[in-house]
């Protein structure tokens, strides 16, 4: 690999990495604050944000859709085109999700209670959720503009953007929970209002700078013909359907490792929050992979598209090898920092120990995922994520946990494997190259 091919994979990654990050700081010290209200606000905020999670997934799959196509345009030197898909985007976000999100709020105090059976934790979460909901639009609309920024090669303003959003989350956040500078004291529903205040002025952010970087790109000056949306759709759903059982399977996950007991639920808890933090480098790299991958397929260079993704591969399988050492070598040091009881440490050691040995390979499956939605193949990523998750690793989780009184240690031996497989089944996928001929 070139110096050159690495400049241009490192300044397309890192800063997608570094606004990922900054949501990460920025949902501790959300919580952190939340937290201070009492157990019922904590524990409702914590499952209103999954909530939210599972529903806006119906429609963030439209960036990786966006992406595609717009890199593709990129590649095939058509720049006045490139903004299409993302016109295209932002209306499809505000088809489906204007009357989604009144639905969802409309039954969130139907919902939220079914779920949980503390009147305290519902009292907190209705508003909560309902508030959050209220952005729908604007999330939809901000995944387009990611997809769009990352696939003609503008990933720091898609940062640059993140940052100041998160900044003003943390400061409307503190107002409207505390009551202070004059704003009331509304608690949690302060802090679901002001998140989603921050995501419409994010989306304010992006229309402003695309009026000024993609204006002669056909930014809002075309409107997609129906056969444009129709691919739009086509590449997108299915990411969005994967990202929607990917997150209930989790949920399902949770259930499982609960039956087991309440130690291994709490440490789960952990080693997952651990582990999603840990696999950002490999979702960074790999929509640098993704917009990579398109350009060159927009240029016809079908041998190139395959090269950058093994190049990304390198590059971050490299860095997360490096970021799973610490896991393997001292976990005690790592899980102190959320675990304080040596039962739990005990608990938690090994299955981190497995995450770190693990994660490479993990993240590399990542990459070639990402790589296969940005050459147009979403069908077999969410055909692959859907069947391995929720047909092999669910049901023997359940056999090895509740079914036959295995513990946390077994259950995370299978949920690795899992893991492992998908990635070696992606990179099957991509030596096969059937992709490099899907027409975007």
């Amino acid at each position: 690999m070139t110096r050159e091919r690495l400049h241009t994979i490192l300044t397309l990654s890192l800063p997608i990495i570094g606004g990922m990050t900054s949501q990460n700081i920025m949902n501790l010290v959300d919580t952190a604050m939340v937290g201070t209200l009492g157990a019922p606000a904590l524990a409702a905020v914590g499952m209103c944000s999954f909530l939210n999670f599972m529903a806006i997934a119906l429609i963030t799959g439209l960036s990786s859709a966006v992406q595609a196509t717009a890199a593709r345009r990129f590649g095939e030197g058509r720049w006045n085109e490139t903004a299409v898909p993302l016109n295209g985007g932002l209306l499809l976000a505000l088809l489906i999700g204007l009357p989604l999100s009144i639905l969802l709020i409309t039954l969130t105090p139907w919902i939220f209670p079914l779920l949980i059976d503390d009147p305290a934790v519902v009292r907190e979460g209705v508003p909560y959720l309902s508030a959050r909901l209220v952005g729908m639009i604007a999330i939809g609309m901000n995944f387009s503009f990611r997809g769009y920024w990352n696939g003609v090669n503008l990933s720091k303003l898609y940062m640059y953007t993140l940052l100041t959003m998160h900044a003003l989350n943390v400061f409307l956040n503190y107002c409207l929970i505390f009551g202070k500078l004059g704003f009331p004291e509304l608690g949690t529903l302060g802090a679901g209002i002001g998140t989603s205040v921050s995501v419409f002025v994010g989306t304010g952010i992006y229309f402003t700078l695309a009026r000024r970087k993609a204006d002669d790109a056909g930014f809002l000056h075309r409107i997609p013909s129906a056969e444009q949306l129709k691919s739009l759709l086509r590449l997108g759903m299915p990411a969005s359907i994967q990202q929607l059982f990917f997150a209930a399977g989790f949920t399902a996950l949770f259930w499982i490792i609960g039956q087991v007991g309440t130690p291994e639920l709490a440490v789960a808890n952990v080693l997952i929050n651990i582990t999603l933090v840990a696999v950002l480098p490999g979702i960074g790299f790999g929509l640098a992979a993704a917009s990579l991958v398109s350009q060159a397929l927009g240029r016809e260079d079908k041998a190139d598209a395959h090269r950058w993704a093994w190049d990304v591969c390198k590059v971050g399988g490299t860095a997360l090898f490096l970021l799973g050492l610490p896991m393997v070598l001292v976990p005690d040091w790592i899980l102190a920092l959320f675990l304080h009881d040596p039962h739990l440490l005990d608990l938690g050691r090994n299955p981190l120990r497995l995450v770190g040995a693990s994660i490479a390979l993990d993240g590399i499956g990542l990459i070639l995922m990402n790589a296969l939605l940005g050459a147009g193949a979403s069908g077999i990523v969410m055909r692959v994520g859907i069947g391995l998750q929720w047909l092999i690793f669910l049901p023997i989780a359940w056999l090895l946990g509740p079914g036959l009184g295995y513990g946390l240690l077994i259950i995370w031996v299978a949920f690795m494997s899992y893991r492992l497989l998908q990635a070696v089944i992606f990179i099957g996928f991509w030596e096969k190259r059937a992709w490099a001929d899907i027409k975007v």
